[in-house]
């Protein structure tokens, strides 16, 4: 996995969002035959009150507050559907496309046709689509290392150095729990061996 895609992962997995990395789009093009478009790097899922243990707390382990660049709702299933660059805030062109982003949005379940067309068609022109429903909201977002340098096409962008302030914070924050994790994430495994080294344990 990529380094970039590997630290955003860990960062919405601490934001209690579920993960789906380098995701392929495929185009048929004749019987047996096919390409891939794109690779979508991330895609995440989170219900309304991910991380909140309170009723379970002899197993709750590390119950974090989300951070509030995310801007997450409490009555909102977030969905994103996310691009990670290590330059500028760029999205794809293939990531705008209609049918891509309708192959995206059946990775996540069945919609009626009218409604897909709706919240593509919405999520294409303004970054955001809520499902009719109420209960969903998409989202569009580039995680990069510096700002985009076209404003005429609306996403969310998210910057790598904020994400690694804010993961040191978690660290530093609940270090008493963190210091005992075997993570295989190796964006996560990575600040946990940096605080012991700046810490001096073992």
């Amino acid at each position: 996995m990529d380094t970039a895609v590997s630290l955003v992962q860990s960062y919405l997995f601490a934001n209690g969002f579920f993960t789906v990395t380098e995701y392929p789009i495929l185009e048929t093009l004749a019987p047996g035959d096919s390409r891939t478009v794109t690779d979508i790097d991330v895609l995440a899922l989170r219900f309304p009150g991910a991380g909140d243990s309170k009723r379970h707390a002899t197993t709750s382990g590390i119950v974090l507050e989300p951070d509030p660049e995310l801007g997450l709702s409490d009555h909102l299933i977030e969905v994103i559907i996310a691009e990670v660059k290590e330059g500028a805030a760029e999205l794809n062109r293939a990531a705008r496309d209609p049918d891509v982003l309708r192959a995206v949005l059946d990775r996540f379940g069945r919609m009626e046709p009218d409604v897909a067309a709706q919240v593509v068609e919405e999520l294409a022109r303004t970054g955001t689509a809520l499902h009719p429903s109420g209960f969903v909201r998409f989202r569009q977002m580039v995680f990069a290392s510096m700002p985009p340098t076209r404003h005429h096409i609306r996403y969310t962008w998210i910057s790598h150095g904020h994400i690694v302030e804010w993961m040191r914070e978690q660290v530093n924050a609940h270090w008493d729990k963190l210091k005992t994790i075997q993570s295989k994430n190796p964006a996560l495994s990575y600040m946990i061996l940096f605080e012991k080294a700046i810490r001096g344990e073992s």
